[in-house]
């Protein structure tokens, strides 16, 4: 007790006016001089007294008769700290379970308790706890190993959504995040109205965390981990506000709280009346920084959250699938972050990945591929819900995986002046949309579009692509110098031999030569040679078909095409 009465009084030594020196630096939250009445000044403490000094600025004098006080200065910045209390728990969907759920992790040997839920809160179990110590309060106690990568995850996944209320986001990889939102809180009708809209963006996303704003970063976090949703926009009351919070907000080392707890400072406002020069001396410099940074004496920048380039989520339901339904339904949640991660960018994807992961078996592989770039989950969802229907798995689903393809920047567009079937309106809008249903319900190979490339012989000239790259033209495409009519729509995969009467060729009948011919020789430098002459028939229903003779023996007919 005499040691710590002497390290006591040592410390609080410095705040007595009469044993301060002229250069001694001023506290931590000095006021500016103001001069005063000579009766306003408040007497000087007697020897050996305790110290008298406040935390917070003295009280300016009364304002002169006939001058308006001056105005408090608005802050530059406003941020919001959101601290997820219960992370561990969230993170592995344990946020409301019926029965008392804990998250362990091994500490030096020994597991320990990481967060607890409410029920077994109320029993007693607390974070930092033995697990055989809350295990003899509640024996009824479930338990589930800490996942570092999927509480990762989920801050990433509510970092996403913050960008929606704000382009400055920064990720704090412990437990929460912070949002620069001064210039947004007119788009939401001040303060309360984002963090209310905030908070059921994060529960839409499947997290519940402590929010509070505050003109520092800093302050708005400790504020957060503390549980106290603080609402300060005035950078005068920021240290009066945050003196009664712990020390233990701040998160400094343990043996730095010890030693402040001993010596009778538990709250920041204690902190606050310390000397400076007294307090780095013993506590150190990082942690009269870190007041400094709360109370906005000094700057503290935060680096941005910079997004994905490509979206990748997976969930890992709490029991295995066997149903497409119940897999689709877990989906869901991703795809609506899908939504949101687009959204963001103002971009959509053409071709997304679904991951079905089992617990022997290779993962089944399922890939959308879109018509048009889309970034809406609701299309999505109908295309994917089209795919698993046609699944086979082999084993029920342990983990649901999604992988989107680049993005693509979606361009605006607006509605059109006539309804759906009327003079071709809303043909062009919902015709990608058709195209995506005839893939999901058919497959990929069935549906196609064509692209042109510059080749004489008709049978290389085009190419089955995606519908998405239909209507582009070959890098060496060019137009061909004959009329468009000169050529069939429809084109045999083989060309199809005819048979011959009398040197006619019939189909279905005697065919009549109306056009042509149309000689092509080509390819006796790669292998392919063809000398053809082509003709346009008619057979005996009027149906207009394009065939072609072999110049070479036995000189056969062929038929090549069919004119739509």
């Amino acid at each position: 007790m005499s040691q710590l009465h002497g390290i006591t009084h040592d410390l609080f030594a410095e705040l007595r006016p009469e044993s301060t020196p002229a250069h001694e630096p001023p506290p931590l939250h000095a006021p500016v001089p103001v001069p005063e009445p000579a009766l306003a000044r408040e007497p000087v403490p007697a020897q050996g007294s305790a110290p008298v000094q406040a935390f917070v600025p003295r009280r300016a004098p009364a304002v002169l008769r006939g001058r308006r006080p001056a105005p408090h200065p608005q802050p530059r910045e406003l941020w919001v700290g959101a601290c997820l209390h219960d992370l561990p728990l969230e993170a592995l969907g344990l946020g409301r379970s019926p029965r008392p759920v804990a998250v362990v992790e091994l500490r030096d040997r020994v597991q320990c308790v990481v967060a607890a839920d409410e029920h077994a809160r109320r029993h007693g179990v607390r974070p930092g706890m033995g697990l055989a110590a809350a295990m003899a309060l509640v024996p009824v106690l479930e338990t589930r190993p800490r996942d570092i990568r999927r509480e990762r995850r989920l801050l990433e996944r509510l970092a996403h959504c913050a960008l929606g209320f704000t382009p400055r986001v920064s990720f704090v990889p412990e437990d929460g995040l912070l949002l620069e939102v001064k210039g947004s809180l007119h788009l939401f009708g001040g303060a309360e109205g984002l963090c209310r809209a905030f908070a059921d963006a994060c529960a839409g996303a499947g997290a519940r965390p402590c929010l509070a704003l505050a003109p520092t970063p800093l302050a708005a976090l400790t504020a957060a981990r503390a549980g106290c949703p603080l609402v300060v926009t005035d950078p005068a009351q920021l240290v009066g506000r945050l003196a009664p919070l712990p020390l233990s907000a701040l998160r400094w080392p343990e043996d730095v709280l010890e030693r402040l707890s001993r010596m009778g400072v538990r709250t920041i406002g204690q902190a606050l009346r310390l000397p400076r020069e007294g307090f780095a001396r013993r506590f150190g410099t990082a942690q009269l920084d870190a007041l400094d940074r709360l109370t906005g004496r000094r700057p503290d920048p935060r680096a941005d959250f910079r997004p994905r380039e490509r979206f990748h989520a997976r969930r890992e339901p709490a029991y295995e699938l066997e149903h497409h339904d119940a897999i689709l339904e877990t989906l869901a949640p991703l795809l609506r972050d899908l939504e949101r991660f687009l959204q963001a960018r103002q971009c959509g994807i053409t071709q997304l990945e679904c991951l079905l992961h089992h617990r022997h078996a290779p993962a089944t592989r399922c890939v959308l591929a879109c018509a048009a770039p889309t970034a809406s989950a609701q299309r999505i969802e109908a295309l994917l819900e089209e795919r698993l229907a046609r699944l086979t798995l082999p084993e029920p689903v342990r983990v649901c995986e999604l992988r989107s393809g680049p993005l693509v920047p979606l361009a605006l567009s607006s509605d059109s002046l006539w309804q759906s079937g009327e003079h071709g309106g809303g043909a062009n809008g919902e015709s990608p949309a058709f195209i995506e249903r005839l893939r999901a319900r058919l497959g990929d190979e069935a549906v196609y579009g064509l692209r042109l490339f510059g080749a004489h012989r008709p049978e290389m000239a085009w190419r089955s692509v995606a519908p998405d790259e239909a209507g582009v033209r070959g890098a060496d495409a060019q137009r061909p110098p004959w009329p468009a009519f000169r050529r069939p729509l429809w084109l045999l995969p083989v060309p199809q031999r005819l048979t011959e009467r009398e040197g006619r060729p019939h189909h279905h009948g005697p065919l009549r030569l109306v056009g042509g011919p149309e000689r092509i020789e080509t390819g006796w430098w790669d292998g392919g040679e063809v000398t053809r002459d082509y003709y346009v028939a008619v057979d005996v229903r009027g149906v207009r078909l394009w065939i072609f003779r072999e110049r070479s023996p036995p000189h056969a007919w062929f038929l090549h095409g069919v004119f739509g």
